[in-house]
């Protein structure tokens, strides 16, 4: 039975908890898995929760935290190689960039025979400085070569790793979508929408716009309260917007509504309405799309965004930057409006479209379903990475099988 050691940075609210959950949980019998990751960090809600509710009990490793360390690091790859020791992988599958590089470091020390890597999205654009980027560059291109495979996310991510940042030979690449489990989106919906809009006092006439993710400088959410604003003072549509999640960038964010004249309030303890509500952490978020009419996205970088998919499974409308995997994830014109990640006038111009075409919205919220209900299902997720495992496994036993005889091997043979 192939063993499989799955290492992702930690278990926050995202794409890469849910995708290795999903794969310890399903893969076949056949496969055995140990997931491990590192501990939450303050600033990101804590989904061990994710995991746990499926029966898996995660291995945490202590050291592996967010932010660079080289002593915290050291410890926390000295942990990854005593995981391998004892556990005794075929495969080592990392998942996005700081398990990426201990996990691999590791397996190349213990000589796992097949390592993969999963980029989540990529820190190449709009993270660091020109030179901490080209640093990353050169870990990931190092990296790679020593991967026996690399899995991409999106078709448009694939494109980025193989020519846009030189990563990796395409041939090497395996685009895999992530994949969820989408049909609570579709269970009791309309339910759901009278919870959520009665929690936060949403009249019938009034239009829900919501941003859902972390509160960091990549998601850019002072775009979305400028767009915001303009829509303000564009419609005369009545309209509420929630910021929901939280993060390190909360107060800058709170700073900049302030500035610019938004009255804002927390969604919490005993609730008075507001043109703007940060909600913090809502981990029901089948409720949240029910009770929307919106949902917002403004990234400067995405790999392939959870809130998007959940919103068309849900059947809302979405209106995003068009950046990263996202033309992967939504069809413009059918399910979303998009606009540049530079470009706030455009921004806003598709969420006034939005607020103000009921019947746009009613098309788009049709449309939803069928663009994500097969191509992001667990399932289908499962399905492709097992295919590229026992790709894989079987390359190396070929190899392993068809390493010819050294010529004193054929003469004392």
């Amino acid at each position: 039975m192939p063993r499989i050691l799955r290492i992702l940075n930690r278990f926050n609210l995202g794409g890469p908890t849910y995708n290795a959950a999903y794969l310890t949980k399903y893969l076949d019998n056949d496969f055995e898995t140990l997931l491990a990751g590192g501990p939450n960090d303050p600033s990101e809600k804590n989904s061990e929760y994710i995991v746990r509710k499926l029966g898996i009990e995660p291995h945490i490793i202590p050291a592996m935290k967010r932010e660079i360390s080289p002593v915290s690091d050291y410890h926390a790859f000295q942990h990854i190689k005593s995981l391998i020791r004892e556990f005794r992988p075929d495969i080592v599958h990392t998942h996005a960039s700081k398990a990426g590089a201990l996990g691999r470091h590791a397996a190349l020390t213990m000589r796992v025979p097949v390592i993969v890597h999963t980029f989540h999205g990529h820190v190449f654009d709009a993270y660091f400085s020109q030179m901490k980027t080209a640093f990353y560059k050169s870990v990931e291109r190092y990296m790679a070569q020593k991967s026996n495979a690399i899995v991409a996310i999106s078709e448009a991510q694939k494109y980025d790793l193989t020519h846009k940042y030189n990563i990796c030979p395409a041939e090497k690449v395996s685009v895999i979508p992530l994949g969820f489990d989408l049909n609570r989106f579709r269970e009791n919906m309309p339910e759901k929408r009278l919870v959520f809009r009665k929690r936060y006092k949403i009249a019938d006439d009034e239009i829900a716009i919501g941003i859902i993710g972390r509160l960091v400088p990549i998601k850019n959410h002072s775009m979305f309260l400028d767009a915001l604003r303009m829509v303000q003072s564009r419609t005369r549509r009545k309209i509420r917007a929630f910021i929901v999640g939280d993060g390190e960038s909360r107060e800058i964010i709170k700073q900049k509504a302030f500035d610019l004249g938004i009255q804002f309030v927390n969604g919490v303890g005993d609730y008075k309405p507001a043109p703007l509500t940060f909600t913090s952490w809502i981990t029901e978020m089948d409720y949240v799309n029910a009770g929307l009419d919106i949902v917002a996205l403004t990234s400067l970088n995405e790999g392939t965004p959870v809130s998007l998919i959940e919103a068309q499974a849900a059947g809302t409308p979405v209106v995003s930057t068009r950046v990263g995997g996202i033309e992967n994830v939504v069809v413009e014109g059918k399910t979303a409006l998009l606009a540049n990640r530079d470009d706030t006038a455009g921004f806003a111009s598709g969420l006034l479209r939005l607020v103000e075409d009921d019947r746009l919205r009613q098309e788009f919220s049709a449309n939803g379903w069928e663009q994500v209900g097969k191509k992001f299902h667990y399932t289908r997720l499962v399905r492709d990475m097992e295919s590229l495992y026992n790709d894989l496994l079987e390359r190396k036993k070929g190899s392993i099988i068809s390493i010819p005889l050294s010529p004193a091997k054929v003469d004392a043979a």
